[in-house]
């Protein structure tokens, strides 16, 4: 089995910046990369900033901080991964562009690096045949926000070999994760039920049903969810959500995952959530304001 040691991370936005954060925390050297070194060293800056939030919080002491990013360097060219021993890819949940990241990558790592998906939908057999190596090839589906979600959703490909799993599972659970094993089917376990719930939620939007204020509060204050259904769209990105419906409706061939038309409408007019200030809710003044 496969030795991880060195970590390499592809894409330096939300889910890559807390991947590299949570394996450097657990003693991980890892290369943050991303398309700009400027976008990961950006990405790194947060997580100082971020960090030092729980220093003063009393969440972590000084000197975990300092060995988080001590453990951490950026990166903006694809060779500086050459000799990690696991790289996970976190780009946009775009099939097409993670294909073209990984025929980039796979010449340049070592011939028993092991490569992983951070895909929250895509099937994982299609991303390995991709590569140069199906069988050291898996998902490795962390939750947003990383550092502070406990689950790690792992997903083996067709080709995917038994040792391959055991590294991912030894690592996922090195992090203080909690591992749960899901077959390679669009959406796989959490986003096969999670996303149709949110586009559920969209359609009663939609249809008139509920005020956006009413949705959210129903089913924080009536289901004990933590965050209403279209808060919880605005914080995962309404293009990620659609991305996901996408590719539920497309694999399973089920009308029930058609995603809704104001969620498309929604992407289409580039208000995408929290990200970029605007989606379900209005981000622009001190108090979140629903834009329906």
């Amino acid at each position: 089995m496969t030795v991880i040691k060195k970590i390499g991370v592809i894409g330096a936005g939300q889910m890559g910046a807390g991947i590299a954060q949570v394996s450097a925390a657990a003693g991980y050297s890892v290369v943050l990369s991303d398309i700009s070194l400027d976008n990961a060293k950006a990405a790194i800056e947060k997580i100082d900033a971020a960090t030092a939030k729980l220093v003063a919080n009393d969440k972590i002491n000084a000197a975990s901080r300092q060995t988080i990013l001590a453990n951490m360097t950026a990166a903006g060219d694809l060779s500086a991964l050459g000799d990690c021993d696991l790289v996970i890819e976190a780009a946009s949940e775009v099939e097409a562009v993670k294909k073209a990241i990984f025929k980039e990558l796979c010449p340049l790592l070592k011939p028993e690096a092991l490569l992983a998906s951070n895909t929250s939908s895509i099937s994982i057999t299609r991303l390995a045949s991709s590569t140069d190596r199906p069988e050291q090839f898996m998902g490795i589906h962390f939750m947003n926000p990383v550092p502070r979600m406990k689950l790690v959703e792992l997903i083996r490909g067709i080709a995917t070999a038994e040792t391959t799993f055991k590294a991912a599972n030894a690592y996922a659970i090195d992090l203080g994760k909690t591992v749960t094993t899901s077959e390679d089917f669009p959406g796989f376990i959490v986003n096969r039920i999670l996303m149709p719930m949110i586009n559920e939620a969209i359609y009663t939007l939609y249809e008139g049903v509920g005020t956006v204020e009413s949705i959210d509060t129903g089913l924080k204050l009536g289901a004990n969810h933590p965050m209403g259904p279209l808060e919880l769209a605005d914080f995962i990105g309404l293009d990620t959500c659609l991305s996901i419906m996408q590719v539920l409706y497309e694999g399973l061939s089920d009308s029930k995952y058609r995603p809704c038309p104001l969620l498309v409408k929604y992407v289409e007019a580039g208000w995408l959530g929290r990200k970029t200030k605007r989606g379900f809710y209005d981000y622009r003044g001190e108090t979140p304001v629903p834009t329906r």
